[in-house]
């Protein structure tokens, strides 16, 4: 039954299971947005899930729901991995494999622009157009309201089409 959640444990995994393969596209796809590689993405993926089935009874649906906690999960994994990685004087983990992309594609200009945006924007417009979330489900995951994710989101496009220009 998915998007309707029960209070029994049972009931609420059989529901967490549904909806973690619905949302799974989604979670991938921001899991890749902030590994920036295929393997890693899938490792943090998978952890997300692990974590958060450990977590489903302190679920509620609030503030952006379920992909947006899933997301929060994530964006925390990834954090994890970070520190351990500086503790350990390992760089962050790349698989090597150059992007068969030309370096003035326009993916390519785009993603150095985001890049260059203040956090709380890099972070509105990633999770908006690569995870697909709601203003609602960014202020969830960000920890802002609704109306402030709108505002970061609608700043960073300002800055990304002031910075890209017509040419």
């Amino acid at each position: 039954m998915p998007g309707v959640m029960t209070q029994d444990f049972t009931d609420r995994a059989s529901w967490f299971e549904a909806e973690a393969e619905r949302l799974l596209p989604d979670l991938y796809g921001a899991a890749l947005r902030l590994a920036r590689n295929d393997a890693d993405a899938q490792d943090l993926t998978a952890t997300t899930f692990e974590r958060a089935m450990g977590a489903i009874h302190r679920f509620q649906p609030v503030g952006g729901g379920m992909v947006a906690w899933l997301i929060r999960i994530a964006r925390n994994a990834h954090s994890d991995t970070l520190r351990r990685q500086r503790r350990r004087g390992t760089e962050v983990a790349n698989d090597g494999a150059e992007p068969a992309i030309d370096p003035s594609d326009d993916a390519v200009i785009l993603r150095s622009l985001v890049d260059d945006l203040p956090r709380a924007q890099q972070d509105a417009i990633q999770l908006r157009f690569a995870a697909g979330l709601t203003a609602r489900e960014i202020g969830g995951v960000l920890g802002i309201s609704e109306a402030a994710a709108q505002k970061q989101v609608e700043r960073g496009l300002r800055a990304l089409k002031e910075a890209y220009g017509d040419d």
